[in-house]
This record gives structure tokens, sequence and C-alpha cells, in this order.
């Protein structure tokens, strides 16, 4: 009986040693996933007809790098999508401000930067609302869409999101994630201009000193994309233009 028993011990320890890492890595995986999330609309893209993309900037926004993305857009009378850090924009309002006066469109990308993941409700919904006060507050008064730090959300976050009617925005394109074309502004357009279809979501990390190669890239890119003949909207414009106004999740 005690041997019996000693096993069945044993075979729960083992249970658990193998289980638990293999329950957090699966979470951690699914935390990260392009095309699931438990709660609420997840847009990577969208199906559409029209040859446009959305061009979107995360981390900002940060003087001097976030100036010379707006002169390089307001030199191709382009528009774009710029995800903001809620505690950045809170410390620069009068360039938070200049985004949206120059035509950009302002989403919410936490107000820390800290993964979402593992964090009570009362956190997450912290981390949201303050950073749409910011936003508000810079004079935008459309719809305020999220994307999480990193890409990560497992079950909270979701929840909430859908509990106050927020669209998560992911991309389909994310050239400056891989280390071998992050550093090199011409791999960073090709990368792009191989992979991009209409209705495509860019995201490129343009805001910080060591992003220079994908600032560089920029202006290339967008010559690249107006040659093959694609229109740059807001990430709101794209999902308007949806196939039957809605958005592919």
């Amino acid at each position: 009986m005690g041997t019996r028993k000693a096993r069945k011990v044993a075979s729960g320890i083992l249970a658990m040693v193998v289980g638990v890492p293999a329950l957090a890595w699966a979470s951690w995986t699914l935390s990260d996933s392009r095309s699931f999330q438990f709660f609420g609309k997840l847009v990577t893209r969208v199906e559409t007809d029209d040859s446009i993309v959305a061009l979107t900037f995360d981390d900002g926004p940060i003087p001097p790098y976030t100036d010379s993305v707006l002169a390089m857009l307001a030199d191709a009378n382009a528009v774009a999508t710029f995800f903001v850090v809620g505690q950045g924009a809170a410390q620069r309002p009068e360039l938070t401000r200049r985004l949206l006066a120059a035509g950009h469109e302002l989403g919410n990308h936490s107000y820390s930067h800290k993964r979402l993941i593992f964090k009570s409700p009362g956190g997450v919904r912290r981390e949201l609302e303050r950073t749409d006060s910011v936003i508000r507050a810079a004079g935008q008064s459309s719809a305020v869409h999220f994307r999480p730090p990193y890409g990560k959300r497992l079950v909270v976050l979701p929840w909430i999101l859908s509990r106050t009617g927020r669209t998560t925005i992911l991309w389909d394109l994310e050239p400056d994630s891989y280390p071998d074309v992050a550093r090199d502004p011409d791999r960073i357009v090709d990368h792009v201009m191989t992979r991009v279809r209409p209705g495509s979501i860019i995201l490129l990390h343009v805001e910080t000193r060591a992003r220079a190669p994908a600032r560089a890239a920029l202006p290339k890119l967008l010559t690249a994309l107006r040659a093959k003949g694609y229109e740059l909207v807001t990430v709101s414009e794209l999902m308007r233009r949806a196939k039957g106004q809605e958005p592919a999740v």
C-alpha cells in the first residue's frame, strides 16, 4: 500500500514537472498568435478589392525621430497610424498633437509598454484608459484602436478589449523584426514589396535611435508602394473600405 501511494505521488510530481512548463509554453505561444484571440475583434489585414495598405508605427512619440518621420510622410503626402505609448505621448503633448494635425491617426499601445499578460483586470484597464485619455486630450475624436505591446495578449486583455468595444490591430508585415532584414534599408523595402497585398497592415519601428535603418528605408518604401499602385490610408480607413465594411478576423 505504501509502495502504491509512493508511486502515485511520484507520478503526480512527474506530471507537474512536465505539465507546468508545457502549459507555460503553450500559454506564451498562444499569447503571441497572429490568427487567434479568445475575445473580441482581431485584425491583421483586411480583405479588400482596393489597392490600399495601412502603414503603422509603434513605440513613439520620441523626438527628434518622430519629427523626421513626420517630415518624410509630409514629403510623400502620405498618412499613417501611430500606435503611441501613453507615457511618452503625455510627456510630449505638442508632438502628439502635431501627429493629428498632419492628418495621421493615433492608436493605443498601452501606457507603459509592458507586456499585458498575467496582469490584473484593474491594471490592464488603467493602461488602456490612461492612454486613451492622452489621445483624446490631443484631439482625436474617432475610435481609438489598440495594439498590445509586443503583440502579446492572452485572456484578461482581450476580454477587457471586447467589453469596451475595442479592436485589436496587429499586422501581416513586420520587416524590421528579422535581424538580417532590419539592418539593411534595402532589404526592409524588398521584404515588404515581395509580400505586400491589398489590405496589408505594415508595422515599422522608426521612432527610436536604434531604428536608423528602418527610418532610412521609409522614403524608399513610400516610393515603392506608390509605384506599385498602392494608396496609403489609416487603419480606420482601411477597415472602412474592407469588403462588406467588415474587418477580416
